[in-house]
Parts: structure tokens; C-alpha cells; sequence
């Protein structure tokens, strides 16, 4: 399959583009608006030919043509359940105008939208602005974390991918060296058989030996998905699984990737904590591959 140019608004670190090939869906050229560095550096490395467009606040200086597709996620804080509540007074939430004014002013042939589950209204008021309903997929399905996520999309026919059987026992890596990982003791331990997998595919086994939130002490077991991946990759904020009835470490940035079914290594070349971060900012790949696999 052939399109004409994509865009990509709030491109990361170009999941778009990964899923695009994935997709067998072939492009004369992307287009893609970012201004994180770190996120820059690991697309231009994989996608040397991506047209960098700088901040998307400035859309109405672009002169692009023939634009088949436009995807985007804008920053999700304020519109997100477990954020601040400050939906579209949230400055990032904004952002999603951008995004409307850009789908109005080019007029793609497709448009895909992502974004986190949030209150009725703000995804009415969404809907409202796009024109469409959106779908929600869970990550899960494809992978080995759990990541429910909307999807609003005027390509067609898009259904519920096929369930993959995933789960955290399947992308972990097995030749760790000690240095090579960070973790800590359980302060408590569930016995297994009492670690009941939660309909989200979750299994909640321990709880580290740390402070702070009580969710970011959560461990979980290989046997099940992991939580969402977020964008703060900095102290113990990072999903954990148990190694044994009284440790566990945290999810390394190759496993990470792999909870995004992002090819392995493909962040490396920045640090590990803006490989967390751009990794729990991006998309689950396989899901949108099977979205694009729509496209006629």
C-alpha cells in the first residue's frame, strides 16, 4: 500500500513511522512535528529522511502539500483520569486545537487521534471536534502491558485486534548482569497461588520495600501484564516484577520497549531515563499498525 506524505503531530519518537512499516504502508515523505531533543535524536537516527517541522504552535508557517494521513497524541495530562483534572484549561491540553486547526486547514485523507481514557464530557467534547467516535483497545491484547488508550479515527472498519496471549514471562530478559539492574526486597510477598490475575491481566504479588506512592511500590508477577508505562522514568517509578519470594527489580529500557512492541534497542543512544520517559510517551505499536492495516 501507498500513500502520498503523512504528518505526524507530537511524532515522539516517530511510533507513527515504525507502524507505518509494520503496516507494509509505503510514504513519499514524513513529516513530523517534536521539540523534545532526546525524542529527535532517536527518530532522525531511525528515520534520517523525516522532515522536521519544529513546534506545531507554529503550524500556520508550514506549506506542505498532499498530506494522505495526519496521527497524533497530543500531551495527555490534562485530559487524563489519574492527572490534574484541569482538562482544556490545561495549557498541554490546548494543544489538541492544534491538532484540529492542523486536520481542518490540510484536510488528510485519514486522521488517527490518540489519547488516554478520560472524563465523559472532554471525550464527548472530543468527538464533537473530530467527527468521529472513538475506539478503545487495550495494549494488553498485543502485549504485555496493559494501556487502555483511545483511538478516534475515520479509517475504517477498525475492530478489536486479534489477543496475542502476552504477558510479562515472555519479554523479559534472561542474562542480566547485577550491575545491569536496579531492585530492592519485598516488604510483602503474596503467595502466588494467592496472586489472582486482575481482569486487566494484572497479577499484584508484592509490594517493594520503599517510600512513596503506594503505586509505584506495586510488584507484579512474570506470570502477568505489566501497568502502564508512564513518562516519569526517574527514581522507583518504573514497573516492577518479582525475581523471588523476597526481591524484585524494575523493568529495564530493552523490556520497556518490548511493552511498546517497539523493535529492541530502539531508543538506545540517550540516556535510560529519557529512554523511560520517550518510551512511556509513545504508542504501542502493534496497535497501531493494526489500525493503519485499514487503510485502502
Amino acid at each position: 500500500m501507498k500513500i502520498k506524505n503523512a504528518l505526524g503531530l507530537f511524532d515522539g519518537i516517530s511510533c507513527g513511522q515504525v507502524a507505518l512499516k509494520r503496516a507494509e504502508i509505503n510514504y513519499d515523505t514524513y513529516y513530523a512535528s517534536e521539540i523534545n531533543k532526546y525524542a529527535l535524536k532517536i527518530t532522525q537516527k531511525h528515520f534520517p529522511n523525516t522532515i522536521q517541522l519544529g513546534d506545531v504552535k507554529q503550524w500556520k508557517e508550514w506549506d506542505l502539500q498532499d498530506i494522505d494521513l495526519l496521527m497524533g497524541g497530543s500531551p495527555c495530562q490534562g485530559f487524563s483520569l489519574a492527572g490534574l483534572r484541569l482538562n482544556f484549561d490545561d495549557p498541554r491540553s490546548k494543544l489538541f486545537f492544534d491538532f484540529v486547526a492542523v486536520l481542518k486547514h490540510y484536510k488528510p485523507k485519514y486522521f488517527l487521534f490518540e489519547n488516554v481514557v478520560m472524563n465523559k464530557d472532554i471525550q464527548d467534547a472530543i468527538s464533537k471536534e473530530l467527527g468521529v467516535e472513538p475506539i478503545l483497545i487495550n495494549s494488553g491484547l498485543v502485549s504485555a502491558q496493559s494501556r487502555d488508550r483511545l483511538y478516534w479515527t475515520n479509517i475504517p472498519n477498525i475492530q478489536q485486534p486479534p489477543k496475542k496471549e502476552i504477558n510479562l514471562k515472555d519479554i523479559i530478559e534472561t542474562s542480566l548482569l547485577i550491575s545491569e539492574v536496579r531492585g530492592g526486597m519485598l516488604k510483602e510477598y503474596f503467595k502466588h497461588d494467592e496472586g489472582k490475575i486482575s481482569p486487566r491481566g494484572l497479577c499484584h504479588i508484592g509490594t517493594a520495600d520503599l517510600n512513596g506512592f503506594d503505586s509505584i511500590k506495586r510488584v507484579y508477577h512474570p506470570d502477568g501484564k505489566s501497568p502502564t508505562l508512564t513518562t516519569n522514568g526517574s527514581g522507583n517509578s518504573e514497573s516492577k516484577i518479582s525475581t523471588s519470594e523476597t526481591t524484585w527489580r524494575k523493568l529495564t529500557p530493552l523490556e520497556c520497549e518490548r511493552l511498546q512492541t517497539l523493535p529492541d534497542k530502539y531508543t538506545e543512544g540517550v540516556s535510560n531515563t529519557q529512554r523511560y520517559n520517550s518510551i512511556g510517551n509513545g504508542w504501542t505499536v502493534d496497535v497501531i499498525s493494526h489500525i493503519f492495516r485499514n487503510i485502502k
